[in-house]
């Protein structure tokens, strides 16, 4: 099941909120997207379940508009909002029963019900009101009734806030699960579940996509990944012998005999340096990777 996003904008007054963004999501990809507070993912998001009508331009789910085919794509989409509005007074069977009902399950609903609370983890908790939860089994629950209908696409807007280690190690292991039949499209400040969960990021900022790319691309080839400091014993070479060195985007000098290599792929410029130490009779008396993390390099792109 597809996501397909075309040069997609929602203004509010003079403020464009999102600004003519195209992406598509295929089945089997969990894709993180990603952007400091204020740059369009939730209006994205609520976008694409339909929730709210974009200004211009369309989204399809599985082939289906999302203006013209509101009810088909609601049926094929499991919407977990950042908010997440739950009936506080209902106990968590009950709500799930509601959510079911509204899908039109039938006699099938107390099947699922026992399914997603399992799947879900909120078997310790399923007698309680769910106003009586801490935050994160509210998540939980929030989680289930994205799931209820067992969607083809998820949207989860900041699926794991509230969780502790434990519960987030369980609800990560549950949508990288997922995502291997769904199409799944999450956001979240935790940069540390984006490379547990994700295999491709959008990065979208003042309501622009600026970067959509596989993590492995981010992290290692398209951008700076850090840099290799190095030591050398004398003759110490100079910056033109250095800017020689192939994969070498910048140089800084740290002190007469060391410097700063930075580059894309460390690897890459880790082996074209020992060759030119050796080329060249030059004495490498340290080498040190510093690679980015996927946080820093998010804070590059959107500072």
């Amino acid at each position: 099941m597809s996501i397909t996003v075309t040069q997609l904008s929602k203004v509010y007054g003079e403020q464009r909120a999102v600004n003519d963004i195209s992406f598509s999501l295929k089945k089997g990809e969990v894709v993180g997207f990603l952007g400091p507070n204020g740059a369009g993912k939730s209006t994205t998001m609520k976008m694409i379940t339909g929730y709210l009508p974009p200004t211009s331009g369309s989204v399809s789910v599985g082939g289906h508009d999302v203006v013209t085919h509101p009810l088909e794509v609601r049926q094929r989409i499991g919407y977990l909002p950042e908010a997440n509005p739950l009936y506080a007074d209902m106990y968590i069977r009950e709500f799930l029963g509601f959510v079911a009902q509204v899908h039109g399950l039938g006699n099938n609903a107390d099947k699922r019900i026992a399914e997603v609370i399992a799947m879900t983890g909120l078997q310790p908790e399923s007698k309680k009101k769910i106003g009586d939860l801490s935050k994160g089994y509210k998540q939980r629950v929030g989680l289930a009734q994205a799931l209820i209908h067992d969607p083809e696409v998820l949207i989860l807007d900041e699926p794991t806030s509230g969780f502790d280690p434990n519960q987030l190690a369980d609800i990560r292991e549950l949508i990288s699960e997922l995502g291997k039949t769904k199409t799944i499209l999450l956001s979240t400040h935790i940069m540390q579940e984006v490379e547990a969960m994700c295999s491709r990021v959008i990065i979208i900022n003042k309501g622009n996509i600026i970067v959509d790319d596989s993590l492995q691309n981010l992290q290692q080839g398209n951008i700076e990944n850090g840099y290799i400091q190095v030591a050398f014993g004398e003759p110490y070479p100079t910056e033109t012998d250095l800017q020689q060195i192939a994969g070498v985007t910048r140089l800084k000098q740290q002190d007469a005999r060391t410097w700063q290599l930075f580059a894309a792929n460390l690897e890459e410029v880790r082996k074209n340096l020992l060759q030119f130490a050796l080329i060249n009779n030059r004495n490498i008396l340290s080498l040190q990777s510093n690679s980015q993390s996927l946080e820093s390099i998010f804070r590059e792109l959107t500072k």
